[in-house]
């Protein structure tokens, strides 16, 4: 059966049934170094499925970890390890043997170090916030929710605790400052990675920014509070002259969508999309009709979305906390991420020149291309590996390299 011949919900329900028979989360993954003899042992924690796939077959983009963990993967083996990938899930997995390293993202790091020993290198690879910040993030913009509109919602995928950094010599982490200061409590040292990004559009130059300015965009996926959709709603609804298209699968959060129905499917300038695909035709002419990527999330590591809309050319109005650097003259951060506060912000941005707009917008897609490509990915993650590696293990690092 094909999954895309099933409703969206359906298709995720079978989906994850599959998986738990498939035992995906159990799997290890035997993965060579790229060198005989290999020149150390490692394990990986992070996202095992593209390790599954068959020779050749694409790797999915709905999702930047994939394609990043299979590149981390490719990556240490290349440099000479010969690796055991395990998902970052995995309660089962018993290590073989001594490591030279360990990287794992969030919940193999507490109990595998003690078992692994002094020896072996323990890096985290930090994907999102701290959760001592997330959780409370997400909680505290449900209460305000609840304070300003009398709606109770429940949580959305809170994260586990974990002491992964406590227990790791060093982090690559994906985020800016925001993001690296929740952290920054261990004392661990930090090695910033950008996110990476699956497709590349080439600048609009026809695109009308006289017309484009009065049309924004919320994209995002699951935790609609959390991402700060309920906020842009609500500015968006008094604010009548703007438009606003949501793209995002809200009908996934049913207690959200009825309590957002007016704003969703009964406001004139709003207009909810659904999911919309990076890589897709609907997605590059959604941007080269719209001005803006309006983004209030409340807690990230680095917003694959907000990049992904920066290397469409549209410029970001986004809070500090969604990871990505935005200099002024490429975007707005939102300094108060209110529903007044955003109002003010996306009018401010919609009266200045059509010019002016349009050297913001390619100073965004210029930023993104610097920075956030597969390519740069790979390349850093690399750099930031020899890093650490050279730090703590000398002696490892020049077994890399001979």
């Amino acid at each position: 059966m094909r999954l895309r011949s099933l409703p969206g919900r359906a298709a995720r329900t079978f989906e994850r049934e599959l998986r738990k028979l498939r035992r995906i989360d159990e799997k290890v993954v035997r993965v060579p170094a790229a060198v005989d003899p290999p020149r150390g042992r490692a394990i990986l924690s992070y996202i095992v499925d593209p390790f599954l796939l068959p020779p050749g077959a694409p790797v999915p983009h709905s999702h930047t970890h994939d394609w990043e963990s299979l590149t981390m993967g490719r990556t240490l083996a290349a440099l000479g390890f010969e690796l055991d990938v395990v998902h970052w899930t995995n309660r089962t997995f018993e290590p073989r043997g001594d490591y030279d390293l360990l990287v794992d993202v969030r919940l193999l790091l507490e109990r595998l170090a003690p078992r692994l020993g002094p020896g072996c290198l323990k890096v985290m690879h930090a994907e999102t916030a701290h959760p001592s910040f997330y959780n409370p993030a997400q909680r505290a913009r449900l209460d305000a929710l609840a304070a300003r509109r009398g709606i109770r919602l429940a949580p959305f995928k809170l994260l586990d605790d974990n002491r992964a950094i406590e227990h790791a010599d060093a982090a690559t982490i994906l985020g800016n400052e925001a993001t690296q200061a929740t952290y920054r409590f261990a004392g661990k040292p930090l090695y910033p990675v950008p996110i990476s990004q699956p497709v590349l559009y080439p600048f609009p130059e026809e695109k009308d920014f006289a017309a484009a300015r009065r049309r924004f965009l919320w994209f995002g996926s699951g935790g609609m509070v959390h991402k700060g959709l309920d906020l842009v709603l609500e500015a968006f609804s008094g604010m009548p002259e703007l438009e606003l298209a949501v793209a995002g699968p809200v009908e996934r959060e049913r207690d959200f969508e009825r309590a957002f129905a007016r704003e969703l499917y009964r406001t004139p300038n709003i207009r909810a999309l659904g999911w919309v695909d990076v890589a897709g035709p609907a997605f590059t002419a959604l941007a080269g009709r719209t001005l803006g990527l309006v983004y209030p999330s409340c807690s990230e590591g680095q917003n694959g979305g907000t990049v992904s809309c920066m290397h469409a050319a549209l410029i970001p109005l986004v809070t500090r906390e969604v990871g990505v650097d935005v200099a002024p003259g490429c975007g707005v951060v939102l300094g108060e991420p209110t529903v007044e506060g955003i109002r003010a912000a996306v009018r401010a941005l919609a009266a200045r020149p059509p010019a002016e707009l349009a050297r913001m917008a390619r100073s965004a897609w210029s930023h993104a291309r610097e920075h956030h490509t597969r390519e740069r990915f790979a390349s850093v993650y690399r750099q930031r590996v020899l890093e650490i590696v050279g730090r703590f293990r000398p002696a490892l690092r020049s077994r890399l390299l001979a």
